[in-house]
């Protein structure tokens, strides 16, 4: 007497398991990426002297204040813009 029916409805569906599953791998792999290419084309973040130039010439700070800040940021970064 066999422990396993050997109809092929066990098999195939076994095997139709195993399609769905690396189906679906691929697909989550698809769906997210493998390191996101859209992060890979994200321009690189601006730096603290470039952010403070940007608003001083969008009018969100004074000269004086620009002058103070920078001079702050030159102290802490050893005189590298």
């Amino acid at each position: 007497m066999h422990m396993f029916y050997d109809t092929g409805y066990f098999m195939g569906g076994m095997h139709a398991l195993w399609w769905l599953f690396w189906l679906a791998l691929i697909g989550v792999i698809i769906v997210y990426g493998w390191g996101r290419p859209s992060e890979r084309r994200r321009q690189p973040r601006e730096t603290p002297h470039e952010a403070l130039r940007r608003r001083l010439a969008s009018g969100e700070i004074t000269p004086d204040q620009y002058e103070e800040r920078k001079a702050l940021l030159d102290r802490d970064s050893g005189g590298k813009p």
